[in-house]
């Protein structure tokens, strides 16, 4: 098999124009595509054996663990996610005489009869709103050495994207703590912290962390993980400041966390922006982390040439499909999802199938600072293909995108959610659910990223593109 991950050969055309004009605003976000900040339960919970405690009103939690975990890939609760998170469930008379009694009396009792390495308190919009002095409660527990920590995560204050960070800052600040070389041990330049993919909100974070974790050893990294089954838990939690470095393997998420680990460890880290699909892409991404470690490249070499020999093997077997079954293939695509997979994606569908870009919707509304960084991706798919990116969370505005896109005289495939499915019907396309909310999916260790990861999502788009035509 040749170098390039490329099956079609020549230049690609063009990509499809997209109606910019957006329709009438509705002052409103219909069918929503992330949760409140409080969702960051859900950052807690996909620690091992941490419990997060919801100090929010009644309802509140509950809501975030149906949304995100269970009509979501119907994912589960973990060990200390869905029914066991305990929660105040406040009411009106905390909002007159504040509730800081109440959470002091729920973290009490949550200790005699939950067994935890690490509780994580999360607040919901009326403690913060009122004015509860969270850390009065949280600090004297601390003090007694009880493994607890706090975030303020009111709904106000932003989506889940920006209450992960908040909840991983604060086990940083309140739980990790200081680093000294001297009673903590040296740092280890081959040890690699990794900051990715939102657990839960992203459908198949567990397999694609467990495919990352793995890459990145085959190379000659230990991996700290932090989240899901391959995670050692509050251990590795405990051991970050004793990495040599951490990655950021996502447009803008985890950006935050880096840089203060970089201020308050003087620990560096190497900003990935591209989810890594398939081949070439992952052997980029293994190359680039490997130059910025310092690892021997005879092994990296040998570890993606063996990586690659694998993977074109199966592509091998899969252009007997490709090229036989092409009349009733898509051309052109949409994906519409968060920026770490719609980026990931974008790059795999061109470079590897040598799709054609039609529509391209980032929808957890990333940062300004950052969207520039997206853009620049976007633009810059492959040599010669470049897309334009939107940034939309209303699924109004997005299906009225969708249905104004141009996809040439062949059913469309999408790359989205659950919200897509009827829209994807109109147009007489394949839709692939790939992130929040796939309420017709159910995902165990499913993973679409890597070397292992790519071959599922080719059997998954296809699977679903012959089921569509017939």
């Amino acid at each position: 098999m040749p170098d390039s991950d490329t099956l079609t050969p020549g230049a690609q055309p063009a990509p499809a124009a997209v109606s910019l004009a957006p329709p009438v605003p509705t002052n409103s976000i219909e069918q929503v595509r992330s949760v409140c900040s409080i969702g960051a339960m859900h950052t807690a919970s996909a620690i091992p054996r941490v419990i997060p405690i919801t100090h929010c009103g009644p309802g509140c939690a509950d809501k975030q663990f149906m949304n995100v975990a269970f009509y979501n890939g119907f994912q589960g609760g973990g060990y200390g996610g869905g029914a066991v998170a305990p929660s105040t469930n406040i009411t009106e008379r905390e909002v007159v005489f504040g509730g800081a009694e109440r959470l002091e009396e729920l973290i009490a009792a949550s200790l005699e009869v939950l067994d935890a390495d690490l509780f994580v308190v999360l607040t919901g919009c009326i403690p913060d709103l009122v004015g509860d002095d969270i850390g009065a409660v949280v600090s004297p527990f601390q003090k007694r050495g009880v493994p607890i920590v706090y975030a303020e995560t009111g709904g106000f204050r932003g989506n889940n994207f920006l209450g992960h960070e908040r909840v991983t800052k604060a086990i940083i600040d309140q739980f990790v703590g200081d680093y000294d070389p001297a009673r903590d041990g040296p740092r280890d330049p081959h040890t690699v912290n990794v900051w990715s993919l939102l657990p839960y909100h992203n459908t198949f974070w567990r397999g694609d962390l467990t495919e990352i974790k793995r890459v990145l050893e085959g190379i000659g990294l230990r991996v700290n993980i932090l989240f899901g089954p391959e995670s050692a838990g509050v251990a590795e939690w405990k051991a970050i400041p004793r990495a040599g470095f951490n990655l950021v393997l996502s447009p803008w998420l985890g950006l935050d966390t880096a840089r203060h680990l970089e201020a308050r460890y003087d620990q560096p880290f190497l900003h990935h922006p591209v989810l890594p699909i398939g081949a070439g892409e992952t052997g980029t991404f293994l190359r680039a982390v490997a130059a910025f470690a310092g690892l021997d490249s005879a092994r990296v070499e040998a570890f993606i040439a063996a990586e690659e020999k694998t993977y074109y093997r199966y592509l091998e077997d899969f252009t007997d499909f490709y090229a036989e079954y092409w009349w009733g293939l898509p051309a052109k695509f949409a994906v519409i999802g968060d920026s770490t997979y719609a980026l990931g994606l974008s790059k795999f569908l061109v470079n590897q199938l040598g799709l054609i870009p039609a529509l391209q919707i980032v929808t957890e509304n990333p940062p300004e600072e950052a969207r520039d960084t997206i853009k620049a991706e976007f633009a810059r798919l492959a040599d010669d293909v470049s897309a334009e990116v939107l940034f939309e969370e209303d699924s109004y505005i997005i299906h009225h995108h969708l249905k104004n896109t141009s996809f040439g005289h062949k059913a469309p495939i999408i790359f989205g959610t659950t919200w897509e499915r009827d829209v994807a019907k109109q147009l007489k396309g394949a839709l692939v659910e790939v992130g929040f909310p796939a309420s017709y999916e159910v995902v165990l260790a499913r993973s679409y990223v890597g070397y292992r990861g790519a071959l599922t999502l080719l059997e998954k788009i296809y699977t679903t593109t012959v089921g569509a035509s017939a």
